[in-house]
């Protein structure tokens, strides 16, 4: 009996953008639930948020998640799956972002058929946000945020917390392949086995609360570009010190529109990972040619 032939596993590259920032120019609750409850400026609750947080020592995402609620509550604005995913509507993207992904998709199959590139969203704002905009149905998956529901369909507290430290549990889970939260990712995998490597990930952020998932995918061996909005000199100042810090690969302009900036770097790196893939693809060949 012939013995069965072994399968390369690693032809996937993963795309992973955070969201406030990244995609669009403002956190996603001020396009959707905090107008809705009379908070005009978004800036007011934040800083109410981080006065809280130091004031109780709390963690900042469970505490505006709760305090989102509250006012939510106290204006009777009821929060439910279909009311914050109907609100994603009203969130605005940075100039291209809604043609970016079947584009790059696209391009990436030009430099090889047998790679799939899957994009992802990993984001501190709300999964039920996210799952109603406009590009959700682009992404492989989505991990952000998300309350628990009681009987009535009303949120009631936070049931899946994803700040910035957080963030690279997703990222080994997607490494591992084991995205679903009840999969432990603790056991040990060998690289070999690991169905997206680290080199096969290029990571897409704005700011600090980027950095842990920036450093772990760059190093081991995968990328990173930082995102500043137009004009925004604190933003931009920011992002350069990650490339000086060494925690990004380049720098752009938020402007996801065909070839600029984002578009240029991206198809580079990407260019770069798929040679990476088909180089790992002929030693995989080679050695069970010549070896085994």
């Amino acid at each position: 009996m012939s013995r069965k032939q072994p399968r390369f596993m690693h032809n996937v590259i993963a795309l992973v953008y955070d969201f406030d920032g990244t995609l669009t120019p403002q956190p996603m609750q001020e396009y959707t639930v905090l107008p809705q409850i009379g908070i005009k400026k978004g800036k007011d609750f934040w800083n109410a948020v981080a006065e809280e947080a130091l004031q109780t020592g709390g963690e900042e995402i469970v505490t505006y998640m709760r305090l989102m609620l509250e006012k939510s509550k106290q204006k009777h604005y009821p929060v439910t799956p279909t009311v914050l995913k109907s609100l994603a509507r009203n969130i605005q993207y940075y100039p291209g972002v809604a043609e970016f992904f079947p584009r790059i998709s696209a391009y990436v199959k030009t430099l090889d058929v047998d790679v799939e590139l899957r994009h992802y969203v990993l984001s501190a704002g709300l999964k039920e946000i996210i799952s109603g905009t406009s590009i959700a149905e682009c992404f492989y998956r989505i991990f952000a945020s998300e309350y628990y529901y009681n009987e009535y369909g009303e949120a009631v507290f936070p049931k899946v917390i994803v700040n910035d430290t957080l963030k690279t549990q997703f990222i080994f889970r997607i490494n591992k392949g084991k995205e679903s939260l009840h999969e432990s990712i603790n056991l040990h995998m060998p690289p070999a086995v690991r169905p997206v490597p680290f080199q096969n990930i290029l990571y897409i952020g704005d700011g600090l609360t980027d950095v842990p998932c920036m450093t772990v995918i760059r190093k081991n061996g995968g990328y990173a570009i930082a995102v500043y909005k137009p004009a925004d000199t604190k933003g931009l100042k920011m992002c350069k010190e990650l490339l000086k810090a060494g925690r990004v690969d380049f720098v752009a302009q938020a402007d996801y529109r065909s070839n600029k900036e984002v578009d240029r770097l991206v198809k580079l790196l990407l260019n770069n990972i798929v040679e990476g893939i088909r180089y790992a693809r002929e030693s995989f060949d080679q050695s069970n040619k010549y070896l085994s």
